[in-house]
């Protein structure tokens, strides 16, 4: 389970940042002024410090988790399925020694927890799926929120000095 969530939590920081190259990349930047070359790049270095103090966010900086992701789901179905079957047959035992038949009890103590303890753990294991599955949703939602705070400053600030801004 911790490659499940090592694997999650890459997933997670390599989707924040191609969606930070994308963005990047659709901005058109245009000077509406006629402001040069050098003067639009010195702008832009300004801009974005500023944007980057209005909105605490820093696209030059690898995103990270906000947050631990949740614990994986412990054990497997085989693990459940042998847990259930251990005690199923125990309480069979139980119930077929009183009934007169303490072997067959056993035996069908044994595979009715086997059973239901396999599933149980499989229905954990999805739970724990799921779980982590939200968490790196939301992650990755509240990157693209600051992401988007920080567009709008940087934009904000590029209009304010001229620039027609897409």
């Amino acid at each position: 389970m911790t490659k499940m969530m090592i694997f999650l939590v890459s997933l997670v920081l390599v989707v924040m940042t191609a969606q930070y190259a994308v963005a990047q990349q659709n901005l058109i930047i245009y000077p509406a002024r006629g402001q040069s070359q050098q003067q639009m790049q010195q702008d832009r270095l300004e801009c974005q410090a500023w944007a980057t103090q209005q909105s605490g966010f820093d696209p030059m900086v690898m995103p990270t988790a906000t947050a631990p992701p949740p614990p994986g789901a412990q054990g497997s179905a085989a693990g459940g399925a042998v847990r259930g079957g251990a005690v199923g047959a125990a309480t069979g035992l139980a119930i077929g020694s009183l009934s007169g038949n303490a072997g067959r009890g056993a035996a069908t103590g044994a595979i009715a927890g086997g059973v239901f303890g396999g599933l149980s753990a499989n229905s954990q294991q999805q739970d724990a799926q799921r779980s982590q599955q939200q968490w790196a949703n939301q992650q990755t939602s509240q990157h693209m929120q600051q992401r988007n705070a920080f567009d709008r400053a940087f934009s904000a600030c590029l209009t304010g000095r001229g620039y027609t801004v897409n």
